[in-house]
């Protein structure tokens, strides 16, 4: 398969922790599903696998080329976990309409400070 497209994004932990503690439930509910929710607060360091997946989700956004401006929604880019815990990403709404028939690479990591995710989009 050839590759379509790429998106790279880097995330300051920090910063989702404040938004976090500032907005709390509206700030998570808004950029967030139930389930990644439920998998982010059952981590000890929730803020970065929060900050993991928000960057996943700006990845997205740049290897589609559209956005929140386009009708894309934070929400309709879900990251969920094999049962050997590899991340993939599930997609619902425009995201999934815009993407339907590619297949989606994901990987993503995490330092003290930073969070980074890399997306790749084959035909």
């Amino acid at each position: 398969m050839a590759v379509h497209s790429i998106g790279v994004d880097i995330t300051e932990i920090e910063r989702i922790n404040d938004l976090i503690n500032r907005y709390g439930n509206r700030f998570l509910k808004r950029v967030f599903t139930d389930k990644e929710i439920e998998y982010c607060n059952k981590k000890a360091t929730a803020a970065s696998s929060y900050a993991a997946r928000f960057a996943t989700k700006e990845a997205v956004f740049k290897a589609t080329g559209l956005g929140l401006n386009q009708g894309m929604s934070w929400r309709d880019i879900e990251v969920l976990n094999d049962q050997n815990g590899k991340p993939f990403i599930k997609l619902s709404g425009i995201t999934k309409e815009k993407l339907n028939s590619k297949k989606i690479h994901l990987s993503l990591s995490h330092s003290k400070g930073h969070a980074i995710s890399m997306v790749v989009v084959d035909e």
